[in-house]
């Protein structure tokens, strides 16, 4: 590669990644998952079209591995540990045992009625069981459901990822033929437990160092989260040959969960990283795909998998994984069908591409047209279904988005809030916050007016605030503002603490 290629290959992905950006307003307004948009972007610069050719499957598989790092890292940021916490062990159980169920279901239907041999078949169930974390997280950010509903779905989205890319691997080599089903549960819980801890330790290793360093520029933290996220999934995978995806989950959770500088500026990166991620690997994945090799067989198969996974095994799945933990029946319903298939299934599917597997093709175009038609059909249906359900979160507008910016030398930090536009920070006098005393609110910012408050101003909805505190009192007034953001200025007297939301 020359520079004059180089520039022609800038200019080309420069050029496919702004309209992919654009497309998200468009598929926003349209109601359409923007995966979808992002596929058919591949398809569109591939063979059938426009004529790039690409068939590196063990290319593909590689860098789906590393967009779904990023994906996950994310995830875990973002997602709150008080909401996760609870339900992690209702989130394990659907990873492990929910996948299980589904498997067999699919991987029935795929042999009894479609006729594929046993290998083929356990393969397609192992590829659409698993949930896919980018769309999870993508949708339901975007649907103010419960608390735990949304923990729930996200960590089984974070952890199953795990199981079935072992599962994959060893049906795809043949060794889960020669060592049984016996060797396979104990690989699972081993990867699955040792990477959690592994995570675990990582995590809180890194909240300590990045306490104690103060780092010479803002823009460098969400670098080093980053970085340390790497470690996270890679130093599992390679020491210890364990599950990095669950490692780096386990990770992003507790750096998420720490009151870490910068935090909201360091999200906001990850997003937009996460955002690149998913454009690059959905494009990629459609340039893989060759339309014209997709039969009417297999858009049958495509469609009566898909019946099979979203219908009969998801619902299954969770009523059987949720048996024992009290769930009601709205909640089970749609905990099933907010199970979304995304970019993993596809991810999963090059798996025996690269092991040349026999049919694998077959696999990956029934999976890809499986992914289209029904994440069209759960996607965009989600928000119907809550409201229906009773599942919304009738909190979720009083909260507020807070960063926190470190003063070193004055051992202070520096907190931005912003008022959202439901939440009751809206009518409070200044010192009607009773913030712990050596707190103080130094500047409101008003639309394009600032100034500095007095004791009776009277904050508004869309206000942004300063408030500097020393910081050893940074949680407690992290927690005041909380509780009159959701209870009012008489917070304290109806039992509102300001804790994260379970």
């Amino acid at each position: 590669m020359d520079v004059h290629e180089l520039d022609r290959i800038l200019l080309a992905g420069a050029a496919v990644l702004l309209v992919a950006i654009i497309a998200v307003r468009l598929s926003g307004r349209l109601g359409l998952p923007s995966l979808l948009i992002y596929l058919g972007m591949g398809l569109m610069l591939g063979e059938s079209v426009l004529g790039i050719e690409f068939e590196d499957a063990e290319l593909a598989h590689a860098l789906g591995f590393a967009a779904l790092v990023i994906i996950l890292t994310e995830g875990g940021l973002t997602t709150r540990w008080n909401e996760v916490r609870p339900v992690m062990p209702l989130g394990i159980v659907m990873a492990t045992v929910g996948v299980t169920v589904s498997v067999g279901v699919v991987a029935s239907v795929a042999h009894f009625l479609l006729g594929m041999d046993w290998q083929l078949a356990v393969l397609i169930g192992a590829v659409t069981s698993p949930t896919d974390a980018a769309a999870v997280f993508a949708v339901l950010r975007k649907v103010p459901i419960r608390p735990r509903l949304r923990g729930a779905l996200e960590a089984e989205s974070g952890l199953n990822d795990a199981p079935t890319v072992l599962l994959v691997t060893l049906v795809s080599t043949g060794e889960i033929g020669e060592k049984g089903l016996l060797h396979f549960g104990g690989l699972v819980i081993y990867e699955l437990v040792v990477g959690a801890i592994f995570g675990f330790v990582v995590g809180w290793l890194s909240v300590g160092l990045l306490r104690r360093v103060a780092l010479g520029s803002a823009g460098l933290y969400p670098l080093a989260i980053m970085s340390l996220a790497a470690i996270s999934y890679a130093g599992g995978s390679v020491l210890l040959h364990v599950s990095g995806f669950a490692a780096v989950y386990v990770t992003s959770l507790i750096l998420g969960r720490a009151e870490l500088p910068h935090r909201i500026a360091t999200r906001s990166f990850v997003d937009g990283l996460a955002w690149l991620a998913q454009i690059g690997l959905f494009v990629m994945l459609g340039l893989l795909a060759s339309p014209g090799r997709i039969g009417l067989n297999d858009v049958l198969a495509a469609l009566v998998i898909g019946v099979a996974v979203t219908m009969v095994g998801r619902f299954l799945a969770v009523w059987i994984s949720l048996s024992g933990f009290r769930v009601p029946w709205r909640e089970q319903t749609f905990i099933a069908w907010a199970g979304l298939r995304g970019a993993v299934p596809i991810v999963l599917a090059t798996i025996p591409l690269a092991e040349k597997v026999p049919q694998a093709a077959r696999i990956f175009d029934i999976v890809f047209v499986l992914v289209i038609v029904f994440t069209l059909l759960q996607g965009p249906s989600l928000p119907w279904l809550a409201r229906r359900l009773g599942v919304l979160d009738d909190q979720a507008s009083h909260e507020v988005d807070i960063d926190v910016a470190p003063l070193e030398s004055l051992h202070a930090d520096v907190l931005q809030v912003r008022i959202p536009s439901e939440s009751r920070l809206a009518g409070v006098e200044i010192a009607e916050l009773r913030l712990p005393q050596g707190v103080s609110v130094s500047l409101v910012v008003r639309g394009k007016q600032a100034f500095v408050p007095e004791r009776r101003s009277v904050l508004r909805a869309g206000d942004d605030i300063l408030v500097v505190a020393p910081s050893h009192l940074r949680e407690q007034t992290l927690r005041r503002l909380r509780a009159v953001s959701r209870g009012g200025r008489l917070a304290g007297w109806f039992g509102e603490t300001g804790q994260e939301a379970i």
